[in-house]
């Protein structure tokens, strides 16, 4: 299974561990623009999206990947430390599958994710 992880913070190394120790491919973006181009061009099985990003932020990536014949049924799934009333839903009104909080908490990290596979 191939896993894209978008994510500009240290918290995509962290990821990258948890999921290839796991057994998981990982392909990475560090921005927006470059999680929608790799989301059409590697086709990933799942894609864990921070929401707060540069050059293109976590809800329009995930609006752009949605609108995408090629990748509109990869689940994705917000990875954010946003953590106020209505961010949840506002991810899910993106496109998101799911939410994860940060920080990513490597117990129960793997079995949050095999959830949307």
């Amino acid at each position: 299974m191939r896993i894209l992880v978008v994510d500009d913070e240290k918290s995509l190394y962290l990821a990258r561990f948890i999921l290839e120790k796991n057994g998981y491919e990982v392909i990475e973006a560090r921005d927006g623009l470059e999680a929608v181009d790799k989301a059409s061009r590697e086709s990933p099985d799942l894609i864990l999206m921070d929401m707060q990003l540069p050059e293109l932020d976590g809800y329009e990536a995930t609006r752009r990947i949605k609108a995408d014949e090629k990748s509109a049924k990869i689940p994705v799934i917000a990875i954010t430390a946003y953590a106020m009333k209505g961010d949840r839903e506002k991810t899910l009104e993106a496109g998101c599958a799911g939410y994860i909080g940060k920080p990513i908490v490597p117990a129960t990290f793997v079995e949050e994710i095999k959830k949307y596979l």
